[in-house]
């Protein structure tokens, strides 16, 4: 079986080794666990280019790979990041191009990070047949999807609400699930209390937090029913590090409430937890598969 490298950039960049779905080795990491997690929103983005490169080369030590798979927030269009609203410095710059014109000679493919980390559910479940979507909640929410294909898919920033007041998203849209559900938008609307106080007041009684739980909920259902709408039933999986604070039958119950044509029914939800390992094996198997049918 081929190897190739698999690449994560989310809150940091992570780099590994797969071969046949299996990572080979520990992971490269950059910044190293403890430092500044805000190292890569200060970095310019031909920076962050060359460190990803610097990583790649660390990792490969020479060896001859098939392809590298790059999983990266925003929308991915032909190696082109055309917007990032995590990273405002990299809209426009063609990664891809960047690292191959800098010394990494194997193909490279990029995807946006929830899509790496949809297929590296696909391949470390046993779901490589089926359809596969994920809601990855973080600082923002990413929306991922498998089998991969062309589209924008930047499902966190569905329209869940018509209520102008609901700006808090991080790319400035009204209504969006980010601007609700994300932890930036999150800690925004409670300047007084951190998300785990608000879903801990919320479980006590708190009035204000239960109706925001509510509303986190029935938001994060309207985005799912919307995806249904447009592509199908099928399994949803939950990941990153706010998936613990979704109710999954208080997401369910609010989510049969909006799907209701027989064809679109019989979806369901799973948390997984995150690590970067199913993003890299996720990034890595996209790569391929766009390297080989090249």
């Amino acid at each position: 079986m081929p190897k190739n490298v698999g690449v994560l950039v989310m809150e940091h960049i992570a780099v590994g080794l797969v071969e046949n779905n299996k990572l080979l080795g520990p992971l490269n990491l950059y910044p190293d666990k403890g430092d500044s997690v805000d190292a890569l929103q200060a970095m310019p983005a031909e920076n962050i280019g060359d460190c990803i490169r610097e990583q790649i080369e660390s990792i490969t030590k020479g060896q001859k790979v098939h392809a590298v798979g790059l999983g990266f927030p925003g929308v991915i269009r032909g190696g082109i990041i055309e917007d990032s609203p995590n990273l405002h410095q990299v809209k426009g710059f063609n990664m891809q191009g960047a690292l191959s014109s800098r010394g990494v000679s194997a193909p490279v493919r990029i995807f946006n990070d929830a899509d790496a980390m949809a297929a590296g559910i696909a391949a470390t479940h046993g779901k490589l047949q089926k359809l596969i979507r994920v809601w990855t909640l973080g600082n923002g929410i990413g929306f991922g999807r498998y089998p991969w294909s062309e589209g924008v898919w930047e499902g966190g920033h569905s329209v869940v609400t018509l209520d102008p007041k609901e700006n808090l998203c991080g790319c400035g849209g009204k209504g969006h699930l980010e601007g609700i559900l994300g932890h930036r938008a999150m800690r925004l609307r409670f300047l007084d209390m951190e998300p785990e106080e608000v879903f801990a007041n919320a479980g006590t009684g708190d009035a204000r937090c239960s109706e925001f739980v509510s509303l986190a909920h029935r938001a994060l259902a309207a985005a799912t029913a919307t995806s249904i709408h447009m592509d199908g039933p099928g399994q949803f999986y939950l990941t990153g590090h706010n998936a613990k604070f979704i109710d999954l039958p208080m997401l369910d119950r609010l989510f049969h409430v909006m799907v209701k044509m027989s064809p679109l029914q019989g979806s369901r939800f799973e948390v997984v937890p995150t690590s970067d390992e199913v993003g890299i094996i996720g990034a890595a198997l996209n790569a391929e598969r766009a390297s080989s049918a090249a």
